[in-house]
């Protein structure tokens, strides 16, 4: 009995899943990345994919063993894949291709092609569901995770990003064809701000012509961050918040969400924009797997899952004049008597009031002066810049962040 137990052992081990390099051809990958892949023993039909790129200095077994993808994976039945910056590109760092011509273009090149084939291909081998295409990354991860739902929102369902920075904000300033290895220290440092509609015009820009379905996203970042500076994450909610057409304006704010110290942010009815603010994290941001599972629906099977499609993202929501939101707090929220507030519905853990607070949307106003200018940062907690508005009113998006923003009615 007991050498029929070792046998059976053994041939389980021999049998388990592991990190696999593909080494066959795959598609069009016109910067030779190669990738790995993480296919359970066991998968239902028609699986879901989930796309991990690495960070910069990383690599696809880093990312593989840097987080619980793999054995979520294996317990709900989904594939998971994991490119591999090519070392031959002359980039030492490791980093994604996220400022190209080619990468920020549908079917243009660049390493975003490189990873929709690896797709393709998966979706083929696997008999994978192809509306329920997922990607999720850190750093330059969490970039290419951006570029990708901007350049192929035909190809991924939703995106999850964890200390990236907006589609395009890498790119340099006029030509950028065969920009592959570009550093933007301007646009990591915070100093590349635009309007909503500018954001949005380079994520349209990028599939000409295209009017159909947009996926939905998260946005995690930590106000800390000494790489990619936290002005990233508020310029990536204008961005997609005018991509999705659901307002600037969160509709609800959680404290304490996922963990202690985040502030959770959703915009739109139906919560197709998330953004998570991690107070005092630096860019070495905890992954929240559990919370991108649940915003995927990576552990649900069948047909009743979330997939590529869904949802009605696009219908009118709130804007950023809207003076109503829901915020859900798992402490009291800061009460304040300005006249400047706005008013808005505070639900606790044990009662329900409506209070005057600054915790979402609160603005001040003041006559023309020397000061920050239009769409620049003027507020938010650790901020030691200019508070005051060259033009427009500073408005107060989040409790660490601020903006100059047109002066309503002006």
């Amino acid at each position: 009995m007991k050498t029929a137990a070792v046998f059976s052992f053994l041939a389980s081990l021999a049998s388990a899943a592991s990190l696999t390099l593909v080494t066959e051809s795959f598609g069009p990958n016109p910067r030779n990345n190669p990738f790995y892949i993480y296919v359970p023993d066991v998968l239902p039909a028609n699986p879901a994919i989930l796309v991990n790129p690495h960070w910069c200095h990383g690599t696809a077994p880093a990312a593989f063993s840097g987080s619980q993808y793999a054995t979520l994976a294996s317990q709900h039945g989904f594939i998971v894949i994991y490119p591999q910056s090519a070392p031959a590109q002359a980039n030492s760092d490791k980093c994604w291709d996220v400022s190209s011509k080619e990468t920020l273009t549908h079917n243009g090149g660049g390493d975003s092609l490189g990873i929709v084939s690896m797709v393709k291909w998966t979706i083929q081998k696997y008999k994978a569901d192809p509306k329920r295409v997922f990607v999720t990354g850190v750093s330059s991860g969490g970039m290419m995770t951006q570029v990708l739902l901007g350049s192929y929102p035909d190809v991924f369902a939703a995106g999850a990003a964890f200390a990236g920075v907006p589609f395009g904000c890498f790119a340099p300033a006029g030509n950028n064809t065969g920009a592959f290895g570009y550093w933007s220290d301007d646009c990591a440092k915070g100093r590349v701000t635009k309007t909503p509609a500018q954001w949005a015009n380079l994520v349209k820009g990028a599939y000409p012509g295209y009017d159909g379905w947009r996926p939905k996203l998260q946005l995690f970042h930590g106000t800390n961050d000494e790489i990619l500076n936290y002005v990233n994450h508020q310029e990536g909610i204008k961005q997609w918040a005018e991509v999705l057409g659901v307002g600037s304006t969160p509709v609800s704010v959680t404290s304490n969400t996922p963990i202690s110290g985040w502030t959770k942010s959703v915009y739109g009815a139906e919560g197709w924009l998330e953004g998570y603010s991690a107070a005092g994290v630096p860019h070495d941001i905890r992954v929240q797997e559990a919370t991108v599972m649940a915003f995927f629906e990576l552990a649900c099977k069948g047909e009743n899952c979330f997939r590529w499609g869904d949802g009605g993202w696009c219908d009118a929501e709130p804007t950023a004049t809207s003076s109503s939101a829901i915020v859900t707090t798992t402490r009291a929220p800061v009460t304040t008597t300005s006249t400047s507030s706005t008013t808005l519905r505070a639900t606790t853990t044990s009662t329900s009031s409506r209070v005057t607070t600054t915790f979402v949307t609160s603005t001040s106003t003041a006559a023309p002066v020397a000061g920050q200018t239009l769409w620049g940062q003027c507020g938010g907690q650790g901020y030691t810049g200019v508070t005051r508005c060259a033009t427009g009113t500073c408005t107060t998006y989040n409790p660490y962040y601020a903006q100059c923003i047109p002066t309503q009615g002006a």
